[in-house]
């Protein structure tokens, strides 16, 4: 398995801005969906993201950049290194950096909503909370409740497309193996339009005039 950049979005970001590479390539290369990368260049994800050049930090040549350009259905190949590489994490909670962690109550009620078919086991490992906090955010019992607001956690940076879709997938055909009807998403009902009002049977209103009414 080829090894993947050490920034994979900030890779990404810099690909996009600096390079004729297909979104394809540079998600192979970065590890990351092509969805993924059609939000960073549409300015959706990753925003605020320092793009970082592979070239520089070795995990990348110029020439490889050159050939996959010249054909979208080439693979970029990394770099060799003699520089040791990072041991993967494999067990644990999902790390998240300190300034994300606030978010956390917003990805989960986000998936709550549109994605009930998860369980909170699948919601924990894809947010890097527990349950308890799951439980709270769904029975809006959390202490922050009236400020939690749904966001999209992928647009937050909490959890990448590629494990949000893989875990609904999987989430939906333990469902079906199982014969369990799932339920639908909750969807935020849209507000009436405002009440016209009707004009006064004073033929000499103000309002029959298109005239707003004066104050006394």
């Amino acid at each position: 398995m080829m090894s993947l950049p050490l920034m994979p979005k900030a890779t990404a970001v810099w690909l996009i801005d600096n390079t004729g590479l297909a979104f394809e390539q540079i998600a192979d290369f970065c590890g990351l969906h092509i969805l993924e990368i059609q939000g960073i260049a549409d300015g959706e994800v990753a925003m605020g993201i320092q793009g970082m050049d592979p070239v520089t930090s070795g995990e990348l040549t110029r020439d490889e950049i050159v050939r996959c350009e010249a054909d979208p259905k080439a693979r970029l190949k990394t770099a060799k290194s003699d520089l040791p590489q990072p041991v993967k994490r494999t067990k644990g909670p999902r790390y998240t950096p300190v300034a994300k962690r606030q978010d956390k109550p917003d990805g989960i009620a986000w998936l709550v909503r549109h994605h009930p078919e998860l369980k909170d086991s699948q919601i924990a490992r894809l947010i890097g909370t527990t349950k308890t906090t799951i439980q709270a955010v769904r029975e809006r019992t959390h202490w922050n409740s009236p400020n939690i607001r749904p966001r999209d956690p992928v647009l937050l940076g909490l959890c990448g497309q590629v494990d949000l879709n893989a875990a609904v997938e999987k989430a939906r055909k333990a469902a079906e193996k199982a014969g369990i009807t799932l339920p639908k998403p909750e969807i935020e009902p849209e507000a009436p339009p405002p009440m016209a009002s009707e004009p006064s049977d004073n033929p000499f209103s103000l309002e029959n005039f298109g005239l707003p009414k004066s104050g006394h």
